[in-house]
């Protein structure tokens, strides 16, 4: 049982602090994908696009860390990625 305790911060998914600038590089790495460059195109003029992180559900695959960014349009989801917090790997994670 302490075992599980003691072992559980260190499988946490921490995002560095410099200012921000973390979040701003995930969001940027999926906005300039060529499918989401796309997608933007084809969007209606005049429909919101929002870039969302969910800094409260990481996911740790094969020893690293994702971060969810979900591309929305109107309040709606298109899709979400899944990001390293240094932007070096993105995945496509379907909707849960």
């Amino acid at each position: 049982m302490l075992a599980a305790c003691v072992a559980a911060p260190a499988l946490a998914c921490d995002l560095p602090e410099d200012g921000g600038l973390p979040l701003r590089r995930l969001v940027v790495r999926v906005k300039h994908l060529p499918e989401t460059e796309a997608w933007q195109k084809s969007l209606p003029e005049g429909k919101q696009v929002q870039f969302v992180v969910r800094v409260d559900a990481p996911e740790r695959i094969r020893g690293r860390c994702y971060w969810p960014v979900e591309a929305r349009a109107g309040g709606e989801l298109w899709k979400r990625f899944l990001v390293t917090a240094d932007g070096g790997r993105v995945i496509y994670s379907p909707h849960r």
